[in-house]
């Protein structure tokens, strides 16, 4: 383990604080913890601050790099030690002892805002022929004595810039670095023959970090095995994701292989998305096992609804929706069969749950059609099936009320606007289904948990009053004869009946084309001056 010294040099006094810097037998320096950096930036803050126990994490922009020159006699020993300097570009003609050196404390200057520069050097002088200064904010400074036949060998930038170099000695100056901690731990990794190898356990945001410093200083073997490194890792959350297909697709440019990586978010496969669905949708409604099927049910219908949100997705909406109505139908079939079996007298229990498991898969469909805006086709579907109907009154109430489930989140669909049927479609939808509900009215309000009496109603009301008026008032005469007979055990319309009613007595509306009210009591009257 070697170290290097952190001076501080600020008015009237200077600090002196030791860095470890692990050095491996390839002579490969360990950047220092990020807790060095961090610590040594918030040290600058004003001297009447108090201390300050936690950093920010350095932000990874960069700026271009630029070079200047700076002459210094060369040495090839491949030997690695510290040293510190007060001045940026200034180095002292000495190495720097390894040992610990205490801390000095000298009285506070009286000028307290004055900002502290922080200057940090890796390797030594006399056993480098390369020197790299990299300028952070707020006089943050970092020295790296280097060797150039490395830095040429791994880096395009760095090759060009010394090609361009007539100094014996020459520097290097990276001006406004913000991650001075990374530049200084990827020109480390310019030294290591195992990348892979030292990008183990690190995070993904800081291999983020360091593949674009990579990809500015041209280290191209970096670069290929942090995309090695992201192929493999897993990513966590979905802005740690967008983060690794970003900064993956800026490197497209530079012939790197990126697509191993891009092909956990891409598919090459040609098959259509819609087919894909398809056998999920199957996969679905064919399921028997209570659990799995609910929260996939709820998972499937989540993701539907955030794709509806997406601009891109409009194009798949049509060839999605075909695919459920397809499904709609088949399931429609199934359901009058097993209604059929199920009205005979030596009907078994699995016909019952598979007519149950239908009637759910239904339901489901109608929730996607309806948040998809699509379910006026499901409408006229419903509307039409008579025949299933008449079979209702056959089937005990505890298999059958399931089917009056589907009715009931029609009227609400219609009551709330979400879906447009025709009117004869509204009107085929009560004349075929209203009393199949009501007569099951009184299981659902007791046995079904997720039915709400208040919101059916309301349902059911609304749809009848978007009828001509001779057909609300003989849905709502014959409501009125079940309502007086089962009380509570019947959808209570009063609010309908309450404006058909006002509608017909109250305040006809004339059929000669006069549009305004008849009632003279409640028009108002104009006076002339």
């Amino acid at each position: 383990m070697a170290e290097s010294k952190l001076t501080k040099v600020e008015q009237g006094q200077t600090k002196i604080r030791n860095v470890p810097i692990a050095v491996t037998p390839e002579g490969f320096w360990c950047c220092p913890s990020p807790n060095v950096f961090q610590k040594s930036l918030k040290t600058q803050n004003p001297l009447n601050k108090p201390k300050s126990h936690t950093a920010t994490t350095q932000n990874p922009a960069h700026k271009k790099p630029t070079s200047v020159a700076e002459k210094r006699p060369a040495n090839a020993a491949p030997k690695w030690g510290t040293v510190s300097d007060e001045k940026r570009g200034v180095s002292s003609d000495t190495p720097t002892v390894t040992a610990s050196v205490p801390a000095e404390r000298t009285p506070r200057s009286k000028t307290e805002n004055v900002p502290r520069k922080v200057s940090i050097e890796f390797g030594e002088p006399g056993t480098s022929d390369l020197r790299v200064i990299l300028l952070g904010k707020q006089g943050f400074t970092v020295k790296l004595n280097v060797h150039k036949n490395i830095l040429v060998e791994n880096s395009s930038f760095f090759a060009n810039k010394i090609s361009e170099q007539q100094p014996v000695f020459p520097c290097i100056e990276i001006d406004d670095c913000e991650d001075v901690e990374i530049y200084v731990e990827t020109i480390g990794l310019m030294y290591s023959k195992e990348l892979k190898q030292r990008l183990i356990k690190q995070s993904v945001s800081r291999v983020l970090r360091i593949i674009k410093v990579s990809e500015q200083l041209g280290f191209r073997s970096c670069m290929q095995s942090c995309l090695e490194y992201l192929e493999a890792v897993p990513w966590v959350g979905e802005e740690e994701e967008e983060k690794v297909v970003s900064s993956v697709l800026r490197l497209q440019s530079e012939g790197i292989g990126v697509t191993p990586v891009l092909k956990r978010v891409s598919s090459d496969i040609s098959k259509p998305h819609k087919d894909t669905f398809s056998h999920i949708l199957d996969l679905v409604l064919k399921s028997n096992e209570e659990r799995g099927r609910r929260e996939m049910k709820s998972v499937v219908l989540k993701l539907l609804r955030e794709n509806n949100s997406l601009p891109s997705s409009s194009g798949s909406v049509d060839s999605y929706n075909e695919i459920i109505y397809g499904s709609c139908r088949s399931c429609l079939d199934s359901i009058l069969i097993l209604f059929k079996q199920a009205a005979e007298p030596d009907c078994n229990e699995p016909v019952v749950k598979q007519m149950v498991l239908e009637a759910d898969n239904l339901s489901w469909m109608l929730e996607i059609l309806t948040d998809r805006q699509a379910a006026d086709e499901f409408a006229v579907m419903w509307g039409s099936q008579q025949e299933l109907a008449s079979l209702h009154t056959k089937l005990p109430i505890v298999s059958r009320h399931h089917v009056s489930c589907i009715t009931a989140r029609l009227f609400v669909g219609i009551g709330r606007g979400e879906l447009l049927p025709s009117k004869d479609t509204r009107n085929l939808l009560l004349q075929t289904w209203l009393q199949p509900l009501i007569n099951d009215y009184s299981w659902l309000q007791h046995g079904c948990r997720s039915f709400d009496r208040k919101v059916v109603e309301e349902g059911i009301g609304r749809t009848i009053l978007t009828l001509p008026l001779e057909e609300q008032q003989s849905i709502l005469l014959s409501w009125l004869g079940s309502f007086l007979k089962a009380g509570d055990n019947c959808p209570n319309l009063q609010r309908a009946f309450e404006v058909w009613w006002r509608r017909t007595f109250v305040r006809p509306y004339a059929e000669s084309g006069n549009s305004r009210p008849l009632d003279h009591a409640m028009t108002p009257k104009v006076t002339e001056h």
